[in-house]
């Protein structure tokens, strides 16, 4: 059986982080939601998303295919009502498809406002992402659930005995190194995947975890519900911050209630703002209605898409929204929203040209040896530029 994770309008609200991926390949907890629910179903999984982004992530059609919302976080009850679906059935919360399976002329015409066979309702409440901020906001409680879906059953590798750690829930794979370090897990759990490196001094809180071969340099202070992706570098104070990964804040400063993509960079020094001064409700720029949105929140940073940085001293006020392939920098605060491909800062924005911006794509993309910036990359990008242009209003 086939196991298709698909885009639904959530694709459209998690604007600008969904720009570059599908929905389902959005990092929440320790895994991203694709990784999840191949895990809990030991299947492989592909996608069925925009058609700019098939050609890195296409779907893979069968005899037998189970399609599953890409928004939506396995759980036991949800695994077992999408498992327990027949050819022909379709899963749905309200007006909200979860799953349907179809096999392969059905799974040729799949439309997630398609007519299905049966409809058969789901009334449990589950773990979905449909706005940006949702992912610090949800990260606590999908870091406590992929802790025990990867360490189940399983015994840590032993660290070094000058670190400290205070309480159970910990669990290092072979290859973590960590010295002279604290990890207080009385609040949640704490995850050192394989070759991930934790320096001197740092502290750290949990829920937390840090996938392979990432880094956490010396005198970090780190709080909980934070995840730092692979092959990312921290540094500073960070706290409920999801970082997708191939990103780096290595230096002093403040990052919280945030959420950044892959192949960001923070300058030193930069901090975002996640409380504002009169304590109000915190609202962040929706893409959809091209205005600013109320969250609901009273914490909420920094939102970063893929391909964005900012230069050292960057300040980021509360609830704010950069996007793709942005270059910010500059004294003062920027404005609030930073359209895809700006280049600036307080004094102003400009178009960060297209060609400009894959040169310095392609020099940070040859910083990994794992990873190529292929011409299915480029085309991605310049798919981004093309649809976000009508955005830039400089």
């Amino acid at each position: 059986m086939s196991i298709i994770l698909f885009d639904d309008n959530a694709h459209l609200t998690l604007l600008p982080l969904t720009y570059t991926r599908p929905v389902a390949d959005l990092r929440i907890g320790i895994l991203t939601i694709a990784e999840k629910w191949a895990r809990h179903l030991n299947q492989e999984h592909s996608f069925y998303t925009r058609d700019y982004l098939q050609t890195k992530f296409p779907a893979k059609i069968e005899d037998d295919n189970l399609f599953i919302n890409g928004a939506v976080s396995p759980d036991e009850n949800l695994i077992e009502a999408v498992q327990s679906l027949h050819t022909g059935q379709a899963l749905k919360y309200n007006e909200q498809l979860l799953a349907v399976r179809l096999n392969q002329a059905a799974a040729d015409s799949f439309s997630v406002d398609g007519t299905f066979n049966e409809v058969i309702s789901y009334a449990n409440l589950f773990v979905s992402i449909r706005y940006p901020e949702d992912i610090f906001r949800k990260n606590d409680i999908e870091l406590r659930k992929d802790f025990q879906l990867i360490t189940k059953g399983r015994t840590s590798a032993t660290i070094s005995a000058t670190n400290v750690i205070i309480g159970n829930d910990f669990f290092a794979e072979e290859g973590a190194l960590a010295e002279c370090s604290s990890f207080n897990t009385t609040n949640g759990p704490i995850y050192l995947a394989a070759d991930t490196q934790v320096w001197e001094g740092t502290h750290i809180r949990g829920p937390f975890a840090i996938c392979e071969h990432s880094r956490i340099k010396m005198g970090a202070k780190i709080y909980g519900g934070t995840t730092i992706g692979p092959y990312s570098t921290i540094g500073g104070e960070v706290n409920n911050a999801v970082i997708w990964g191939y990103s780096a804040k290595g230096h002093e400063g403040y990052l919280g209630n945030s959420v950044l993509g892959e192949w960001c960079n923070i300058g030193a020094d930069s901090n975002n703002s996640n409380l504002k001064n009169n304590y109000a409700e915190v609202r962040l720029w929706d893409y959809t209605t091209q205005r600013f949105r109320k969250t609901g929140l009273q914490f909420c940073g920094l939102i970063m898409a893929d391909h964005a940085k900012c230069g050292i001293n960057t300040m980021f006020n509360t609830g704010s929204v950069v996007g793709v392939g942005a270059n910010v920098f500059g004294a003062g605060f920027p404005r609030n929203f930073i359209a895809d491909f700006a280049w600036g800062g307080a004094q102003g924005f400009e178009v960060y040209g297209i060609n400009k911006m894959l040169e310095t794509a392609e020099r940070v993309f040859e910083r990994r040896e794992n990873r190529e910036f292929n011409e299915t990359e480029k085309d991605i990008i310049k798919k981004v530029f093309e649809i976000t242009e009508e955005y830039r209003r400089f």
